[in-house]
C-alpha cells in the first residue's frame, strides 16, 4: 500500500475573491490570505482596536492631502497574498480606491498593531512586506509597548530596524515632513 499525505492547497487571489462573494465564509469571519494560505485572524481585542483608532486618529491629521488612511482593508500584493494590515497610509487617488485594493506600490506606511500575534508579525508577515518593497513597516508592539520600525526593504527583510518608546519621536521616510510622537500611538 502506497503512503497518502495530506497535501496543502493552496490558493491565489482570483479563487479567494470568488469563495468570498459565493458567500463561502461567514460574514464575521476574520481572514487573510498570505502566500496562497487562508489564515484566520485573531479576534480584536479592545486595547488592540483602542491602539488602531490611535494610529487612525493621529496619523489621518497628520498625513491630510498626502495620503489616503485605510484601517483593515485589503492590499494586494501578489497573486497569492492579501492582508489586512491594521493600518496603512496609501498614495492619493482620486477615487480612494473604489475601483481596486491598493497594492504594494501604493503604500506609503504599513502598521500592524501586535500582542498576539507578534512573532508571526515580526517574522512571516515581515518577509512578506519586505519582499513586495513595503518602504516602511511598523509593529506597534503591545507586549513591550514600544514601536518598531522596519525600513529600507531588501531581499525579504528590512536593512534598517530601530525601537522607539514612548518619548521618541520619528519623521515617516514616504513623508519626511510628517513627524510622528511615538505616545500619541502608544
Amino acid at each position: 500500500m502506497v503512503a497518502v499525505f495530506p497535501q496543502k492547497h493552496l490558493t491565489d487571489i482570483a479563487e479567494w475573491h470568488r469563495m468570498g462573494e459565493a458567500g463561502i465564509f461567514p460574514p464575521d469571519c476574520r481572514m487573510e490570505l498570505i502566500e496562497g494560505e487562508i489564515l484566520h485572524m485573531a479576534p480584536i481585542g479592545f486595547n488592540h482596536a483602542g491602539h488602531v483608532n490611535r494610529l487612525i486618529s493621529t496619523l489621518t491629521v497628520l498625513a491630510q492631502g498626502q495620503a489616503i488612511p485605510s484601517a483593515q482593508n485589503p492590499v494586494q500584493l501578489s497573486d497569492l497574498s492579501e492582508p489586512e494590515p491594521d493600518f496603512l497610509l496609501l498614495h492619493p487617488e482620486p477615487n480612494f480606491y473604489t475601483t481596486r485594493h491598493p497594492n504594494a506600490s501604493d503604500v506609503l506606511l504599513l502598521v500592524e498593531v501586535s500582542d498576539t500575534t507578534l512573532r508571526f508579525d515580526r517574522s512571516q508577515k515581515l518577509r512578506l512586506y519586505a519582499s513586495h518593497n513595503i518602504p516602511e513597516y511598523w509593529i506597534v508592539n503591545l507586549i513591550d509597548d514600544c514601536l518598531e520600525v522596519y525600513r529600507q526593504p531588501q531581499d525579504g527583510d528590512y536593512l534598517h530596524k530601530i525601537v522607539l518608546g514612548k518619548s521618541d519621536s520619528l519623521n515617516l521616510v514616504a513623508l519626511p515632513e510628517v513627524r510622528i510622537e511615538v505616545a500619541a500611538i502608544l
